[in-house]
């Protein structure tokens, strides 16, 4: 990538990734993520911020992605300003971002072309914005039915189905509304933030030991994810070295919070194709390598394993045996299930070229993780940025061009192997000492950022410290970049073939509704 950028005065911040931030005006906020759009750069994450105590202002952030790194920009609003540039025309995943910021914040982004609510619903009054610092937490909240206006689709033979928000199954809310011919699908329109919980305003004024736990609990299946991309944010922030074994442990609780999930959802995949044998093998699996977390880290999912300053876990020579054995039988039931789902006719004649999201697209849309992977983008921070110990591991990042769910399955394949193979060496290579030191935070304002390759995609902890407690802490799933790509997968399919599609994005709701 090639990068051509306004001049700006950067502060280099130490990070376990390479990251820099700097501030800027409104014409070089544009300008710049202009230039990082034009030279292959993406737009990971965009929050805003009452900085009113210390500025007289509130601020924007985005956090950009380039080629030496990540990039976090600041634009302050002078003068008490509630508006700023959209960056909608620059990079479409903003939109929802942008709409976000105006529930939470009230600060409005000028000349975009959406701007109905998105987290509010009827849940808080519009003139109400949670995340002012002179916004009482404890205020009774409920508003006016918001009547959210859905986009019309007319002509002959349409008509709409809605579904959710309430599913019949376990999964989380979210409401999708299907503007069909027949059962050829025309038009998707999603609407989430059901589930939001009010996750970045509990966050302000605890202490970064006290956070941890709920950094870990942002998004259940992403435990590990979020508690490094946290414990990574508070060590930028402190400015400390880690002991090797603690960075170790936490890569091998990273590549099994992978395996689980991969195996769920190639099980799932299988199922909504109508090969219940899938469901009921890799579930076993998946079943078998969550009793091994329980019974060597304490919890299923691996919560509360990751702290500032390293590890809490501890795994001995039985248990590094343990698992080794667990990941040599897993590995061949694995090959095995992938050559049945590769060779299964009926399978495969449902999974290709439905819900295809093409290269050029999922560009425009800056789809990332493991669905832009299989989309022909080639981002995995384990490959581009690695830190300690991927730096050591040689990661092969899977990548596939058909962008269809037969790819988005394949692509997990490919990943699950590769995180046996990577948690095989963590294992073999792991050097002995201690696995965790202190974390003490130095006084004044400070700021830090925590970048992981989730199952998922990347997960961004963005920090501000005062004095040891937190002001503002924003959390950033993958899902904002891709819930609408799905919109976009599922035109032209028919109905019945939605939660295949759906499935295989597998997003997070509650890890972007925060």
């Amino acid at each position: 990538m090639k990068n051509s950028h306004p001049p700006i005065a950067f502060e280099e911040l130490t990070s376990a990734v390479p990251v820099r931030q700097g501030r800027v005006d409104a014409d070089r906020w544009v300008a710049y993520c202009a230039a990082v759009r034009e030279g292959g750069g993406r737009l990971v994450a965009l929050w805003g911020a009452d900085e009113r105590t210390h500025s007289g202002n509130y601020a924007l952030h985005a956090c950009l992605a380039e080629q030496q790194g990540l990039t976090w920009l600041t634009l302050p609003l002078n003068d008490a300003a509630t508006d700023y540039p959209s960056l909608h025309a620059i990079f479409p995943a903003a939109g929802r971002m942008q709409r976000a910021v105006h529930d939470l914040l009230g600060l409005q982004a000028r000349d975009a072309p959406d701007t109905r609510p998105w987290l509010r619903h009827n849940a808080w009054g519009e003139h109400q914005f949670p995340l002012r610092k002179d916004f009482d937490a404890a205020t009774a909240l409920g508003g006016p039915d918001d009547a959210y206006p859905f986009v019309p689709v007319s002509g002959e033979g349409v008509h709409e189905i809605a579904v959710g928000p309430v599913h019949a199954g376990t999964i989380e809310p979210g409401h999708f509304r299907f503007s069909v011919v027949g059962e050829k699908v025309l038009r998707l329109e999603e609407r989430l933030g059901y589930t939001h919980k009010g996750i970045e305003k509990r966050f302000e004024g605890m202490g970064v030991e006290e956070a941890a736990p709920l950094a870990g609990r942002i998004s259940g299946d992403s435990t590990a994810a979020y508690a490094w991309a946290y414990a990574m944010a508070v060590e930028s922030a402190a400015g400390i070295a880690l002991p090797a074994r603690g960075v170790w442990l936490r890569a091998l609780l990273l590549e099994r919070e992978r395996m689980v999930n991969h195996l769920g959802d190639l099980g799932a995949l299988g199922n909504d194709a109508g090969l219940a044998f899938g469901l009921a093998q890799f579930s076993r699996l998946k079943e078998d390598a969550l009793r091994a977390n329980q019974a060597l880290f304490g919890h299923r999912y691996g919560m509360d394993a990751i702290r500032p300053g390293g590890s809490v876990v501890r795994l001995d020579g039985a248990g590094a045996s343990r698992l080794l054995q667990e990941l040599n039988a897993l590995e061949d039931e694995v090959r095995r299930l992938k050559h049945i789902y590769d060779e299964h006719a009926g399978l495969q004649d449902r999974l290709l070229t439905t819900g295809r999201v093409t290269p050029a697209l999922a560009a425009q849309l800056g789809l990332c993780g493991l669905a832009g992977r299989a989309s022909g983008q080639a981002w995995d921070l384990r490959v581009q940025f690695p830190h300690a110990p991927y730096d050591q591991l040689d990661t092969r990042m899977a990548t596939h061009r058909a962008g269809d769910v037969a790819a988005r399955v394949t692509v997990r394949m490919e990943e699950l192997l590769e995180s046996i193979r990577l948690c095989r060496l963590i294992l073999h290579r792991m050097p002995p000492g201690p696995v965790a030191v202190p974390c003490p935070i130095p006084p004044g304002r400070r700021i830090g950022v925590g970048w992981v390759e989730g199952w998922r995609g990347e997960v961004l902890v963005a920090l501000t410290l005062d004095d040891g407690r937190i002001e503002r802490l924003h959390a950033h799933d993958p899902s904002w970049q891709n819930w609408p790509a799905l919109e976009h997968a599922i035109m032209g399919n028919i109905v019945p073939d939605f939660p295949l599609i759906n499935k295989s994005f597998n997003l997070s709701y509650s890890g972007h509704d925060l």
